[in-house]
């Protein structure tokens, strides 16, 4: 087995120290850095979110992943930069003003991470217009949004309000998601996407970038 397949089977696992030395030794082997981080640790993390959305694992063995993921990313990253290689995207995550709920969102960001996207995390409780001025400070083409709670998730419009009112609806895209939020309800407020969870929000982000 490739030391990049045993990177990718080793983060499915969750096992974070062996995914740590693993990359470390791919990068002594002079592994292109793109074969690690896409066939090595973003595979692995994709297996996972399928598995996610059939149920054959739950959010402990995702977090467990994650931390992995994020173990081989600090070895690997200064490296990406210098070869050149750009994330997918930039997303900036947060959940909406009045809510303080963060697992779904923070969720969120692991799986748009480990699609290979740029994450920048607004925290909870974020006004519309801060998501804005975080999407254009980190020239961000995606703006998702979480509510947990059906009185807040009424201020998911006035995000989309934001970003139009900026004149920024061709330029950011915003996808929506958490536990009362629905396809229909996106339609409503005009916004670009939904997803039912986390592993179906990383693959939705890379459509609504056009990476799919």
């Amino acid at each position: 087995m490739s030391v990049v397949d045993q990177i990718s089977e080793n983060l499915i696992k969750g096992k974070a120290k062996e995914v740590k030395e693993l990359v470390e030794k791919a990068i002594q082997e002079k592994t292109n850095p793109a074969d690690i981080l896409n066939k090595g640790l973003l595979a692995g993390m994709g297996l996972i979110g399928e598995r996610f959305k059939k149920n054959e694992v739950y959010v402990p063995e995702v977090l467990i992943a994650a931390r992995a993921m994020k173990a081989g990313m600090e070895v690997l990253k200064p490296l990406l930069a210098s070869a050149g290689v750009q994330p997918v995207g930039t997303v900036v995550v947060g959940t909406v003003k009045g809510d303080l709920h963060d697992i779904g969102k923070n969720l969120v960001c692991m799986m748009l991470e480990g699609a290979g996207f740029k994450v920048v995390d607004a925290g909870i409780n974020v006004e519309p217009e801060k998501f804005v001025q975080l999407a254009k400070e980190n020239n961000a083409g995606l703006i998702g949004a979480s509510a947990l709670l059906t009185t807040t998730m009424t201020n998911m419009k006035s995000v989309v309000d934001a970003v139009k009112s900026a004149g920024l609806s061709g330029t950011i895209k915003v996808m929506i998601g958490g536990a009362p939020v629905t396809q229909a309800f996106a339609d409503e407020i005009g916004a670009n996407g939904y997803a039912p969870d986390a592993a179906s929000a990383a693959d939705l982000a890379k459509e609504l970038a056009g990476k799919k």
